[in-house]
């Protein structure tokens, strides 16, 4: 059981085609979870897991998973991508911390983008974006972000550039840390090789990093301070302050890549951990107590009374599974819990950990967690599961 501030709910938004998938399973691979990469052209992609997905090649439903990367538990929320799905990407917003949204390099903010990045406004959830298929012709990068600014009012500040050698995608600039960083494609990408930048890649990069620096110091004031003294930004501090601008929303870090390609999804898998927000960070669940309908809060820790969101109810193997966002406190099986909404007692049976079709069993659900249970026959999407002793 991890700590809330080591845990990032994350969710994966994007219209359809834009590599969202492609993007999860290189996360999936990079992190040890699975042995090889599937592929949504093979049919064999893990998080579409349904028939009619692997048939299709599309995103049908919502699909949770979780890895560690950086020391971070992440529970991962890969959503469809297709307009007739919206309601599904909705569902999975309303439980979680922060997304990536994954732009295509060639389609650039597409009709579906617009819509599932207004849903995550509503929200008012952090978000990083990937702009994905930088090696197809036709790509460009910069309008990418510019289309970021003026399709979706959000202020993207790149913190990788694709670097080009011999006229194609091989590399990407980091402009934290001004190196470049290389994926050897005999390795699958797998291998990170981290050198600084030759004088034309500095010079390359040098608009990109200025406006990274200057954001960093829109954002926070130590950065400021230096930056008006006109000396240089470390890396550490470059990375607080770009993070309190990307909870703030003010600021949303973007991230050059292929996926398909094995090239710079990494740097953005860091970006995860550094800039997007853990559910200690998130403000206080807000309720009423269903006994006097007083207004009550839960502190986003174990120790305080049990709460949860049921946002998804499936029937599979004939058997009726539940997916939780736990706000507070934390259940084990065998606990029973109270329905706020119907009044019903519920008793949890079995608890677990999803990767996609596959379940991993667990013995206790606490604070910030995204779980999956069995053995609560009642509850409907959008019911609250608590503490029968403290609603």
């Amino acid at each position: 059981m991890a700590p809330s501030s080591n845990v990032r709910n994350i969710g994966i938004i994007a219209h359809i085609d834009a590599g969202k998938t492609t993007f999860t399973e290189r996360l999936l691979f990079y992190a040890g979870i699975t042995h090889r990469m599937g592929e949504v052209h093979d049919g064999d992609a893990q998080m579409d897991y349904l028939p009619q997905e692997k048939e299709r090649g599309i995103t049908i439903t919502a699909a949770a998973t979780h890895f560690s990367w950086l020391g971070a538990e992440i529970h991962l929320i890969d959503t469809p991508g297709h307009v007739d799905f919206t309601i599904e990407v909705e569902r999975s917003l309303r439980v979680l911390d922060g997304a990536v949204a994954i732009f295509c390099g060639v389609g650039g903010v597409e009709p579906q983008s617009e819509v599932v990045w207004r849903q995550a406004d509503r929200h008012g959830i952090p978000r990083l974006a990937f702009v994905n298929k930088l090696d197809r012709p036709g790509a460009d990068f910069d309008r990418v972000v510019a289309d970021m600014g003026r399709k979706l009012n959000a202020r993207g500040i790149p913190l990788t550039v694709p670097l080009y050698g011999d006229g194609a995608f091989s590399a990407v600039a980091d402009l934290v840390t001004m190196e470049k960083v290389s994926f050897p494609a005999e390795d699958q990408g797998a291998v990170v090789l981290r050198a600084p930048l030759s004088e034309a890649e500095s010079a390359s990069c040098a608009r990109y990093r200025e406006t990274l620096v200057e954001a960093a110091a829109d954002a926070d004031d130590a950065a400021a301070e230096k930056y008006l003294s006109g000396a240089e930004l470390p890396a550490p501090l470059l990375r607080a302050a770009l993070r309190k601008g990307t909870l703030a929303g003010a600021i949303f870090p973007v991230f050059a890549g292929s996926a398909l390609r094995n090239l710079g999804v990494q740097p953005a898998m860091d970006g995860i951990v550094h800039y997007l927000p853990s559910p200690a960070e998130a403000p206080p669940a807000r309720g009423d107590d269903p006994r006097t309908g007083v207004p009550t809060t839960r502190e986003p820790v174990a120790s305080a009374p049990f709460s949860a969101l049921v946002f998804k109810v499936l029937q599979e193997e004939g058997r009726r599974t539940i997916y939780l966002r736990v706000y507070s406190g934390k259940a084990e099986e065998g606990d029973t819990l109270l329905n706020a909404a119907t009044g019903q007692k519920e008793k949890v049976a079995r608890l677990f950990r999803m990767h996609a079709g596959k379940k991993e069993r667990i013995a206790v659900a606490a604070a910030g967690d995204i779980v999956a249970a069995r053995g609560i026959r009642f509850a409907r999407t959008g019911d609250t599961l608590c503490d029968p002793g403290a609603p």
